[in-house]
């Protein structure tokens, strides 16, 4: 039963060679052998060339169109006048590095140099004081660092390090295939040195030829004053160690604020309650007001009322990265005294008595009641 290209390439019967090329360039780049390792990925890349050798060509796709096969008088294999200039070359000798380098802007199976190092995240946990004042932390952080004992290139000995013997230092291997449509050349990182062109005779003893090692390592880290929850920290190279000598991963340290005993944070601003006494915001008073660091006076008008809030300009915390201090919130809450004398009750009575009329609720309010409950 002869083959359907156009479902192979999945395109439409009057598909354009522009649109051919696109399918054929996005099919080869999904199924090729060293990009997809599943079963039956390869017979699917070898129907996909097929297919393309055939409609990429006018005559061959004209032939196929009329009597539903490309065999025809002559036929050689290739893709004749099919143009894959733009994918690496389609004519005879088919180079795979060629085409996966305009895929990826890198060739497939090209020599692997050494990996960039891994970066590590760290959460760290302060106290509102160390927003306040800045402060200098010191964790014990377990990485992988480059092996003291071979300095990272995993031998014995620099004599240990040996030229691969199967791709000849180059890190890759080449294979190349004659079938039908004419010379296909892949092109895959070297097994034997996994790319690095190198092989060892005799592995570091330490590190057990990795060239790199878990320690503990011993982190210094600077918390800036006034530093928001959630903030990360960024230390560049302080990551774990890069292979054979290649850039060091990056630390990130994400700050969380421990929630404090009495201040309540908010922004640069701090927010605090303080019990006062039914004198003090009767008649007014003086008090002193917790701070970050130490106490300020606070003067309370007199007849204030409970749950009021004053602001304490610049008695907050510093604002990250600029100068200034953020505010302080006092919200005064009127303390009800308990286990009162017979005497004190009689005082607060004939007070009472005394006040009764100043104390009746506004007329609006009354009338806001009633209204209510009409």
């Amino acid at each position: 039963m002869a083959k359907d290209y156009y479902s192979i390439l999945g395109v439409d019967r009057n598909a354009t060679r522009d649109e051919i090329k696109k399918a054929y360039k996005r099919l080869a780049k999904k199924y090729h052998p060293d990009l997809n390792k599943e079963v039956g990925s390869a017979e699917k890349f070898k129907e996909i060339n097929e297919a393309a050798a055939v409609l990429g060509d006018d005559k061959k796709r004209s032939h196929y169109d009329q009597y539903g096969t490309a065999d025809m008088p002559g036929f050689q294999g290739g893709a004749g006048g099919f143009d894959f200039g733009d994918l690496g070359g389609f004519a005879g000798t088919f180079d795979f590095g060629d085409i996966f380098e305009n895929f990826f802007g890198g060739g497939m199976g090209r020599r692997r140099g050494p990996q960039r190092g891994s970066d590590l995240r760290y959460d760290l946990k302060i106290d509102l004081e160390d927003v306040y004042n800045g402060a200098e932390k010191h964790i014990d952080l377990p990485r992988i660092d480059l092996c003291s004992a071979c300095d990272g290139t995993g031998a014995e000995s620099k004599s240990d390090i040996k030229t691969c013997d199967e791709c000849r230092g180059t890190g890759t291997l080449k294979r190349t295939q004659r079938t039908p449509f004419g010379l296909f050349q892949t092109q895959s990182t070297c097994r034997y040195c996994s790319g690095s062109g190198k092989t060892i005779k005799k592995v570091c003893p330490t590190c057990h030829g990795e060239g790199r090692i878990e320690k503990i390592h011993k982190i210094k880290i600077k918390i800036p004053k006034g530093i928001d929850e959630g903030s990360m920290l960024r230390m560049p190279g302080e990551g774990e160690a890069g292979e054979a000598g290649a850039r060091s991963g990056d630390l990130y340290i994400a700050v969380s604020v421990k929630p404090h005993n009495v201040f309540e944070r908010k922004g640069s601003d701090l927010y605090i309650e303080v019990p006062v006494s039914f004198v003090s915001v009767a008649l007014g008073d003086e008090i002193h007001v917790p701070t970050m660091d130490g106490k300020a006076k606070l003067v309370i008008p007199s007849s204030t009322q409970s749950n009021t809030l004053f602001r304490m300009k610049g008695k907050g915390l510093p604002v990250m990265g600029r100068d200034g201090y953020g505010d302080e919130f006092v919200k005064v809450i009127v303390h009800t005294p308990i286990n009162l004398t017979v005497k004190q009750k009689d005082i607060l009575k004939d007070l009472a008595k005394e006040l009764g009329e100043k104390i009746t609720p506004p007329q609006s309010f009354l009338e806001r009641l009633k209204e209510q409950f009409r």
